[in-house]
């Protein structure tokens, strides 16, 4: 994944209404009520068939850090499947987003101005049309850089041209992620 999707997934966890569970063997028993064999449950989390058998009965209870944060991530990635449908279709509807980053921000402007791209840290809330293109954008497996494209076109319309009120012939470039977060 890259940096906008991750931090669309942190946005959405933000929605939980509940928290996922805790314990190991509750996660295997929800990601095999998900996934339906113990045999998927090991594909996702990378191990064997087995292990998962030994993680669901409690025989084994402390797996390695980077097999528990894969089981942590996979459980997260499919926790209120519901109530994340319904922040992302309020926030392309009605609310929009909000986005918060530290990045390289370049110009292309009419002649006379500065086209030197420099760090900006940059709070802007973008309108619910750029949210519902950047979550089909998501749905539709677009590439970290197309949804870049995505919130730069936000960027430059909502923050550079306010709107439409100022900068008319002003192309940016949103380079250099330092951090982005998402909220809505």
């Amino acid at each position: 994944m890259g940096e906008i999707e991750d931090a669309i997934e942190r946005a959405e966890q933000e929605a939980f209404t509940r928290r996922p569970p805790k314990g190991l063997k509750a996660r295997i028993n929800f990601l095999v009520a998900q996934l339906k064999t113990t045999k998927a449950v090991a594909r996702e989390i990378g191990v064997s068939q087995r292990s998962v058998e030994r993680y669901r009965t409690g025989e084994r209870k402390h797996p390695p850090k980077p097999i528990a944060d894969r089981i942590d991530a996979a459980v997260r990635a499919r926790w209120q499947p519901q109530v994340r449908k319904r922040r992302r279709m309020q926030a392309a509807t009605a609310t929009g987003i909000t986005v918060e980053t530290r990045a390289r921000f370049g110009y292309t402007a009419p002649v006379g101005t500065t086209d030197d791209g420099r760090m900006r840290r940059l709070t802007v809330h973008l309108p619910p049309p750029y949210a519902r293109r950047l979550f089909d954008a998501r749905q539709q497996g677009a590439t970290d850089q197309q949804m870049r494209d995505i919130v730069a076109q936000g960027l430059q319309e909502e923050y550079f041209k306010d709107g439409g009120r100022r900068a008319a012939g002003l192309e940016v470039a949103f380079t250099d992620i330092d951090y982005f977060d998402v909220s809505y």
